[in-house]
């Protein structure tokens, strides 16, 4: 079985006290958590070169640091129970907002969370073993060709005058150039004198989408139209 790096201070007649860690105890602990840091980080990268997308250099960083400070922070409430009831009342208070992330972003923030709470419970080979094994599993994921398609899915943004039906009202369009297509969203815009309309779509060809571009222009008044991939984003509401 695994031993506790972290002692039990015994002679301590304070109950509010459980444990006592030392420097050494400490910079083991953060060390490992660092190493393994940048274990996730490297996999996350390459698993991303695989399927040719970037992310920022901040973002691999933030996967990098965020098992040291969970890890710290882990430490501090274990050690005294009257600092784990402050420390959770002040995150109590706390309201996180963020961007919305894909499923691959929140698997590996969930992944450093974890390494960082095995690694501020001292246990550090359990913290070795997650990284690197789910590591190397989310590397070899992103190489085997699962849910990929030649044709890629897109997301249509279709800003059209109030007097224009919006029902159905590019089906004809859509028939023509693409494989499949639905509105997921309708939006007023400008005072209520715009809609804009949201769709999923499936190219039948890549050429086609200028094609599709240019004749809904010529339906909608030249209004805007923004034509993006769409992406596996997950939001949190809070």
């Amino acid at each position: 079985m695994l031993n506790n790096l972290l002692t039990i201070n015994a002679a301590s007649t304070d109950t509010t006290t459980l444990a006592a860690v030392s420097n050494k105890e400490f910079l083991i602990c953060s060390l490992v958590s660092l190493g393994l840091g940048l274990v996730i980080a490297f996999a996350f990268a390459i698993s991303n070169k695989a399927k040719q997308t970037r992310k920022s250099k901040g973002f691999l960083m933030t996967l990098a640091l965020l098992p040291v400070i969970v890890q710290v922070v882990i430490m501090m409430v274990n050690g005294n129970i009257g600092t784990g009831v402050a420390v959770m009342g002040a995150f109590g208070l706390v309201r996180f907002r963020s961007v919305p992330g894909s499923a691959e972003d929140i698997c590996a923030i969930f992944l450093a969370m974890a390494v960082g709470l095995a690694t501020g419970t001292d246990q550090l080979a359990v913290a070795a073993m997650l990284a690197v094994g789910v590591g190397l599993i989310y590397i070899i994921y992103s190489f085997i060709p699962i849910g990929n398609s030649d044709k890629q899915l897109k997301q249509l943004t279709v800003t059209i005058p109030e007097s224009l039906d919006y029902d159905g009202a590019f089906d004809d369009i859509f028939n023509t150039y693409t494989s499949s297509h639905e509105l997921v969203s309708v939006k007023t815009t400008n005072m209520g004198s715009l809609f804009k309309l949201k769709y999923e779509v499936t190219f039948n060809s890549s050429s086609d989408e200028k094609k599709l571009i240019d004749e809904i222009r010529t339906r909608n008044g030249n209004l805007e139209i923004m034509c993006a991939r769409a992406s596996d984003e997950i939001t949190q509401v809070l």
